[in-house]
C-alpha cells in the first residue's frame, strides 16, 4: 500500500499554532500515514505526538530543527532519530533556545523605535507553553495589538532577514550540528536549501562537501522551491548520494501556504531514512 509522508511539520512546541496532538489529528485527517516532527531546537512534543500517533494508527519520525549558519548564511538542519538525552546534542539545543530570549530585547528597542512597541510580557503570552521563544511569538503579539494582520506580513515588514527590526543571533555552524546529529545516533537533512537567500552558498560543491562532513539528506520539494529548482537539487542529491526528501514545513496556521501533505517524501527514501537510523542505533518511528 502507498504511504503519504510528510517530514517536516511544527507544533507549538515551538513556532507552530497547535499542539502535537492536533498536529497529529490533523495529519490524519489530511491523509497522510507518517509526519516527522520537527520543532525548532527541541524535542519536548515527541512523546505527545507518538502518544497520539499510537492511539489513531499515524507513523511519527521523531525529529529536530536546528538553527545553524554556513558561510555566514542562516541554514536549517532536520535531525531525525536523535537519542534526545544526548549530552552534546541536548547542550547545544539548550544554547541556541537561549540565543533566542536573549536576542528578544534587542527585537522589542528596535520595534519600538519603528512606531510598534511590544513588551517582553505581550511576547511571553503569546509563546504559550512553547520552550523555545522565536520570532513567529513576536510576530504573535504584533498581530494582537493590530499592527499587521498575519504572521506573513509580520515577517515581510518588519522581522525577516534584511527587515528594519531584524536581529541576528547565535547559530551552530552546521558542520557542528551535522556531528551533532550523527553523534546522537541521528541522520541530517538540510531543510529547505535553496529558499531564504541560502542557495549563494548551498551550491553543488558544497552539497559534495557536506555529504562527506555527513551530511545524508536535502528537502528538496519544499515550497520554498520552484520547480526548477526542485529540478536542479534532485539532480544534485543524485549526484552527491544524498537521500531527497520532501514535506510541507506545516505551522498551522502561523504559515498559510504550507498545509499538510502539500509536499511528500517518496516511500523509498523514507524507507532508507529509517533504515539507517536503526542501523545506528537511533530513534525510529512510532
Amino acid at each position: 500500500m502507498y504511504m503519504r509522508i510528510d517530514l517536516h511539520v511544527h507544533s507549538n512546541v515551538s513556532d507552530g499554532t497547535e499542539t502535537p496532538t492536533r498536529v497529529v489529528f490533523a495529519a490524519h485527517e489530511a491523509g497522510l500515514d507518517v509526519i516527522g516532527l520537527c520543532d525548532h531546537d527541541t524535542f519536548d512534543g515527541i512523546t505527545e505526538a507518538r502518544e497520539a500517533g499510537r492511539r489513531i494508527g499515524l507513523s511519527v519520525l521523531p525529529g529536530v530543527e536546528m538553527s545553524a549558519r554556513y558561510k555566514g548564511y542562516p541554514v536549517h538542519l532536520l535531525g531525525y532519530g536523535c537519542d534526545p538525552w544526548n549530552r552534546p546534542l541536548f547542550t547545544e539545543l539548550a544554547s541556541l533556545r537561549a540565543a533566542r530570549v536573549e536576542r528578544l530585547q534587542a527585537f522589542i528597542d528596535k520595534l519600538a523605535e519603528l512606531g510598534v512597541p511590544v513588551t517582553a510580557e505581550e511576547v511571553a503570552e503569546s509563546k504559550g507553553l512553547s520552550p523555545v521563544l522565536g520570532r513567529p511569538h513576536i510576530a504573535d503579539a504584533m498581530v494582537a495589538k493590530g499592527y499587521v494582520a498575519n504572521r506573513d506580513e509580520a515577517f515581510e515588514k518588519y522581522l525577516g532577514e534584511g527587515c528594519p527590526a531584524y536581529v541576528e543571533r547565535y547559530s551552530t555552524p552546521l558542520k557542528d550540528a551535522i556531528a551533532l546529529i550523527r553523534g546522537a545516533k541521528g541522520l541530517a537533512v538540510l531543510a529547505h536549501p535553496w529558499g531564504r537567500g541560502s542557495r549563494e552558498v548551498l551550491t553543488g560543491d558544497a552539497l559534495e562537501k557536506l555529504a562527506k562532513a555527513g551530511l545524508e539528506g536535502i528537502e528538496v520539494d519544499h515550497t520554498d522551491h520552484d520547480a526548477h529548482s526542485r529540478e536542479l537539487l534532485t539532480e544534485l542529491g543524485a549526484r552527491t548520494g544524498l537521500i531527497r526528501t520532501g514535506s510541507s514545513d506545516y505551522h498551522g496556521t502561523g504559515k498559510t501556504k504550507n498545509p499538510l501533505g502539500i509536499n511528500t517524501t517518496r516511500p523509498t527514501a523514507y524507507q532508507e531514512i529509517v533504515n539507517r537510523i536503526a542501523a545506528r542505533g537511533g530513534v525510529g518511528p512510532s
